[in-house]
């Protein structure tokens, strides 16, 4: 099942060690974690959703600059979806199909078309830190992106060192215990997939 690590809205960091130009820089994890389950604590006990300015009324501490950013965070993650005029908790039935093909370019293009010869190590390593950074446990990852490497006809184009995609993909496990960003990597090799398709 996919988790939720309560990132920090501006850096994703988990703990109270912010990036420097964080606009949450001071603010400790603690207190982030809190906004997020101030949040989730009303959504979970409304499973219809709903309105924003009822979500900043139900909570139970003041609606603050937090708040807001958590709630875009969980809007940008799909963890949240606005359904009509409500906002709406995706259950983890919802969210793990949702998340199982990039909607958003540059890994839709990646996910779509697949890597080809000149970025594979950039397309394998954005595959699975975005599955990382959507929650996914390492087990389920690896399943995405071996399944990923396979249908996409990457693994036929060739190129690859590794004899298995399996073996390719445990090669990228520091990636996903490390946490690295996806987007750096993933517009790498859209540009290269681009020029192929």
């Amino acid at each position: 099942m996919p988790t939720f690590r309560y990132p920090c809205p501006g850096c994703r960091t988990t703990n109270s060690l912010h990036d420097a130009d964080c606009d949450f820089e001071g603010v400790s994890w603690p207190t982030i974690e809190k906004a997020y389950t101030d949040l989730l604590t009303v959504l979970t006990a409304e499973p219809d959703g709903m309105a924003e300015s009822t979500l900043r009324e139900a909570i139970h501490s003041e609606w603050s600059g937090l708040h807001k950013a958590a709630l875009g965070a969980l809007e940008r993650e799909q963890r949240v979806v606005e359904d009509g005029d409500r906002l709406r908790l995706l259950t983890a039935a919802e969210f793990k199909e949702l998340v199982s093909e990039p909607t958003r370019d540059p890994m839709r293009t990646v996910y779509e078309y697949g890597s080809v010869p000149g970025c594979h190590d950039n397309a394998v390593f954005a595959m699975v830190a975005w599955y990382e950074m959507v929650g996914l446990s390492w087990p389920e990852t690896r399943e995405n992106v071996v399944e990923w490497l396979r249908e996409s006809g990457a693994w036929d184009r060739g190129g690859f060192e590794e004899s298995t995609p399996e073996e390719l993909v445990d090669a990228k496990r520091h990636v996903y215990d490390e946490g690295y960003g996806w987007k750096e990597k993933g517009q790498a090799a859209k540009r290269v997939i681009e020029r192929h398709v």
